[in-house]
């Protein structure tokens, strides 16, 4: 294999990453906004959270599609592994997705049965982040590979660490939720999105440690990269930040600062993800195929290069004005 495509591939892995971390950046507050829907008062207070991210969120999954778009074809063969293994909680996150669009639009639209469309808001919004941490923890726990196919069975995916990475993302989003209507709302919502902060907050620190503290037992690099010198000197500076991080942002809530609780949070989603790369890279997948082994021919790689090279920056240029144009506070009102 050539240096070029050597470096092609891991050119194309830093671009996919930064997909689902902008994804997750993007979706993640909307998506907890949904899953902590119930928890606000039926009327003023869920017609403003829904209206705070009205003029954004269908925009946000356009990260998503270019994760799974570009897993497919920089790295066909690590798609070709992945998807069979995890069909069923991806098939779940899609369809969520999508009862969860549907619901966003007809709850204005139908209010005769505003009732069902906020249940189908939450219910879309809960199973969509579950899906998306079981399949985070069904690919950190290894999957089966034999003659670079997938041999597993229908269900490898379903196991305790799935199910806690699934809950942990759950909650997480949900403080990504909270403190993002704590800047984009005032008066009762804003309120009550403080106090839902104050929870969340600790909840959310608790489900990182347990997901950290069980991941180096899952694959004995795992516990290389974390544990061993001279790897611990590196790897020990992220849990360290999160706690500089997680104590500024109480900090931030006990002072009632409006934008620094969310941004806050987001830098703790991206200590996350730095620790992710830690454990993974260069793997795709774990112990099985590295970003090398599952790379697609240079000469397609630099094909794609070429239109990722125009249309990303048009993608970040269009989604910072789309915020910029619409930021500051929301009101109640129906956005249609």
């Amino acid at each position: 294999m050539s240096d070029v495509n050597f470096d092609l591939a891991a050119v194309w892995a830093f671009i996919i990453a930064f997909g689902v971390f902008a994804y997750v950046v993007m979706d993640g507050f909307d998506l907890g906004i949904g899953i902590l829907f119930p928890a606000f008062g039926v009327g003023e207070e869920r017609d403003t959270a829904m209206n705070s991210v009205a003029p954004v969120w269908d925009g946000n999954e356009t990260w998503l599609v270019l994760g799974g778009g570009g897993l497919f074809a920089a790295f066909p063969l690590a798609y070709a592994i992945v998807m069979p293994a995890l069909y069923p909680p991806i098939i779940a996150m899609l369809l969520a997705l999508v009862f969860r669009g549907v619901a966003f639009e007809f709850r204005w639209r139908d209010p005769g049965h505003r009732a069902f469309w906020d249940f189908a808001f939450t219910g879309g919004s809960f199973l969509a982040a579950f899906a998306q941490g079981i399949t985070l923890g069904a690919l950190l726990q290894g999957i089966t590979v034999v003659d670079r196919a997938y041999a597993g069975g229908w269900l490898d995916w379903l196991t305790p660490f799935s199910l806690l990475t699934g809950a942990s993302v759950v909650i997480g989003y949900a403080l990504l939720g909270a403190t993002w209507l704590i800047m984009k709302t005032e008066g009762a919502p804003q309120a009550h999105a403080w106090r839902l902060a104050w929870y969340l907050g600790p909840a959310t620190l608790i489900a990182i440690a347990a997901v950290s503290l069980a991941t180096p037992f899952l694959e004995a690099t795992y516990w290389h990269r974390w544990f061993e010198m001279p790897n611990v000197l590196f790897a020990a500076q992220v849990p360290l930040i999160v706690a500089i991080a997680s104590a500024l942002f109480f900090i931030a809530l006990k002072r009632k600062w409006e934008r620094a609780p969310f941004l806050i949070a987001l830098f703790i989603f991206l200590l996350c993800f730095v620790g992710l790369g830690i454990s993974m890279f260069p793997y795709v997948v774990p112990g099985a195929v590295t970003i090398w082994d599952a790379a697609a021919a240079e000469s397609s790689q630099l094909f794609m290069l070429v239109g990722a090279g125009v249309m990303i920056p048009l993608i970040l240029a269009y989604t910072a004005w789309s915020y910029w144009v619409f930021r500051g506070k929301v009101g109640h009102d129906g956005y249609h």
